[in-house]
């Protein structure tokens, strides 16, 4: 059964934020992404899906798609990472003006992109006021938030800004997501993956890993392995009870000694994903997508939020 309101949405990477989406009530009328493997991923767990493998700064003809209900996007974060040089909208990766561009051109109903939290940084008011005027000129009332992931049952300490823009007559009847669902720790989340291999310690581990995960970091093409990052977050990592220099292939077995490493499907887990969710590709691949990903969740809440606001005036309308 298909929903009432549609989504067109850029940097589809693994899915986190399309299958957020999809719970919220959307469907994809298409998804663009450009690194095969994450394709691969969308493609294998809704096949029915529209899949474009292309890079958002070749040529496209996007009118095909005007008048969709909403646009979304999870554009590249590193632009505005206080871990890279933040240059912002001079990054040759920033594709946030690209995506206004684009909504330019589609007019959607309502937009959603997430970034990192850097893109509230005072140094980029500038640039975040070049992308009102624009979007003012056309017609939408803009709204910036900063969510902390763990609010929605992320057991991930995962801060995200989201820029949500709706056409004028739709902006009163939106409202930001409350966030009030508590997060379970790292031992809660992962126990029955970590205890699934037989490994007798997975009960006293449970107990030390008794708060919720540092960031998740998933690298770039360019750099960034299967770990779960630099230095200090791998100090976090052990005060949780978890070797964060390398992803594991296998869980824990029976007579597994020191630290466990964390698998593929674990960190998903963290993310927020469904544990039905599969990834394509070998071990960097696959954890490169998991990592980058909006988790589920925060999307969805923020997706039923916007169609709530699209569904009151559009339902006001019908009945006049």
């Amino acid at each position: 059964m298909k929903n009432q309101l549609s989504s067109l949405e850029l940097c589809a990477g693994g899915g986190g934020q399309a299958l957020g989406l999809e719970m919220a009530g959307f469907d994809h009328v298409a998804l663009f992404e450009n690194d095969p493997h994450a394709c691969e991923t969308l493609r294998l767990n809704r096949p029915e899906w529209t899949v474009h493998e292309h890079d958002l700064f070749q040529e496209f003809d996007f009118e095909q798609y005007r008048g969709v209900d909403l646009l979304a996007g999870g554009l590249p974060c590193p632009p505005f990472s206080v871990a890279g040089k933040q240059l912002g909208e001079k990054d040759e990766r920033n594709l946030f003006t690209r995506g206004i561009e684009i909504a330019e051109r589609v007019k959607p109903r309502a937009i959603m992109f997430e970034n990192v939290r850097g893109m509230l940084d005072p140094s980029f008011k500038p640039y975040r006021d070049f992308i009102e005027i624009r979007l003012r000129r056309i017609g939408y009332k803009v709204f910036w938030k900063l969510l902390q992931s763990s609010d929605f049952g992320v057991p991930q300490l995962r801060p995200r800004v989201v820029m949500v823009a709706l056409k004028r007559e739709f902006a009163d009847s939106f409202d930001w997501p409350a966030g009030t669902v508590a997060a379970p720790s790292v031992g809660e989340a992962l126990f029955d993956l970590m205890s699934a291999g037989g490994w007798s310690g997975a009960a006293a581990w449970k107990d030390q890993a008794n708060r919720i995960a540092p960031t998740i970091v998933g690298g770039s093409k360019k750099h960034g392995g299967p770990d779960l990052g630099p230095t200090r977050a791998r100090k976090a990592w052990a005060d949780l009870g978890v070797e964060g220099r390398t992803i594991a292939n296998e869980l824990p077995g029976p007579d597994h000694e020191g630290l466990p490493r964390l698998t593929v499907p674990m960190v998903a887990r963290l993310q927020g994903f469904p544990d039905n969710w599969q990834f394509y590709g070998r071990k960097t691949a696959a954890y490169r997508q998991v990592g980058n990903a909006f988790p589920p969740p925060v999307a969805a809440s923020v997706g039923k939020c916007i169609a709530r606001a699209l569904a009151a005036v559009m339902t006001r309308e019908a009945a006049e």
